[in-house]
């Protein structure tokens, strides 16, 4: 892990995990989050030490996993009053559980944990897994939101097989991420374009380009973990709880959609998408092979300016994209492009050189000044956020 995406560095999450046959991807979870910088220590009930040995979870967290409660008061320790505990997180989290919770009943180590950490200012969170009928228990339902009512955040689980499965290690994480953040874009309501759009020639093949669209992803992602509330529009679908996403193929479908989604509101529009520049009429039927074609391109619409346009007080930021071009003159046509379409901040690259469709980007993020960054996608969009935040200050 890159030093500089060390998102949950010098925070200490308690891992409690109950007597769900999930628990066996605790393994895993708690690797990823020691990956992001965290130290965890694991609480487990003795139902959950039946389907996980606690020597597992000893090699998983590097600490000493807690099956009792003795005289070390571990719960105070870590989740009373000025405890050790940056976030209780239970996960996976049984029926059985969720209920003692809900009604204060103390009588296994990860309860007795969460009896402490509601009289503290520890945050709980709730992973749920379960067989799908139990999910869909009335009463379950009803101690969710009472325990939603009394602060505590749950990470919905996967139905899917007849059972409601563990939400993924990436969906927890970025939950945890955005838990243990310091909430800099709170309140504030972005939209991202990302990814290629794709111009039909006919009904099965399409006009593209190489964009894959992680850069948007990555953005998405990280003005989520920021705590900003985040719509996400492409040609793709991620899934990731929390952020809203619509699925468009051409460019007249990414504009139309991304102009009407702005009235609903919003503070700022990223607009990370490689947009076709043109646009074709669909052939009714399969264009033949055995033969030259002829194709009349007709510009696309420009997003930019008619976000602009309808919405002038919007703050837009752009993406330049450039080929075989030196580095002074790259950043020129980028500060252009932004005074031109009065923008908040471009991010330019030479595509020539790569980015398109991998895993790293060589880019300048221009504002009032010029600034340059090398390296993952995650990285480059935590620095463009970075800006993000000083534009809201």
């Amino acid at each position: 892990m890159n030093p500089d995406i060390q998102s949950l560095k010098g925070k200490t999450i308690v891992l409690g995990i109950t007597g769900s046959i999930a628990a066996v991807r605790c393994i895993e979870l708690a690797r990823e989050l020691r990956r992001h910088g965290a130290c965890v220590h694991a609480v487990m009930t003795h139902a959950a030490s039946k389907i996980i040995h606690p020597e597992a979870m000893l090699y998983a967290t590097g600490n000493r996993v807690i099956t009792e409660i003795t005289g070390n008061v571990e719960h105070v320790e870590f989740c009373g009053i000025k405890g050790k505990a940056s976030i209780l997180l239970i996960a996976p989290c049984s029926a059985n559980t969720i209920g003692k919770i809900a009604h204060g009943i103390d009588d296994t180590t990860v309860t007795t944990f969460a009896s402490t950490a509601f009289s503290s200012t520890i945050p709980v969170m709730i992973v749920p897994a379960m067989h799908e009928s139990m999910y869909n228990n009335p009463m379950v339902i009803e101690n969710i939101g009472k325990l939603n009512e009394l602060g505590v955040e749950f990470v919905d689980p996967v139905i899917e097989e007849g059972a409601a499965k563990i939400a993924g290690k990436n969906d927890i994480l970025l939950r945890v991420e955005r838990a243990l953040g310091k909430k800099t874009l709170s309140g504030k309501r972005i939209l991202i374009t990302g990814g290629a759009t794709a111009e039909a020639l006919d009904p099965i093949r399409i006009l593209t380009n190489r964009a894959s669209g992680k850069t948007g992803v990555e953005l998405a992602l990280e003005a989520f973990r920021r705590g900003a509330d985040v719509t996400l529009v492409h040609r793709g679908r991620t899934g990731i709880q929390g952020i809203c996403e619509f699925y468009v193929e051409s460019a007249r479908d990414m504009t139309e959609t991304v102009i009407e989604e702005l009235g609903n509101v919003y503070d700022l529009l990223i607009s990370a998408a490689a947009i076709s520049d043109f646009t074709i009429t669909q052939a009714k039927s399969k264009i033949r092979s055995d033969r030259a074609v002829t194709l009349t391109l007709e510009p696309a619409p420009k997003l930019i300016k008619l976000a602009h346009f309808k919405y002038p007080e919007l703050r837009i930021i752009g993406f330049k994209a450039e080929t075989g071009i030196p580095e002074d003159e790259l950043i020129k046509r980028a500060q252009y492009s932004k005074d031109a379409s009065d923008l908040a901040m471009v991010v330019a690259n030479d595509v020539s050189k790569g980015g398109m469709g991998t895993e790293d980007n060589d880019v300048y993020i221009i504002d009032e000044e010029v600034k340059h960054i090398c390296g993952p996608k995650r990285l480059i969009a935590i620095k463009i956020m970075d800006k993000v935040e000083k534009i809201f200050r």
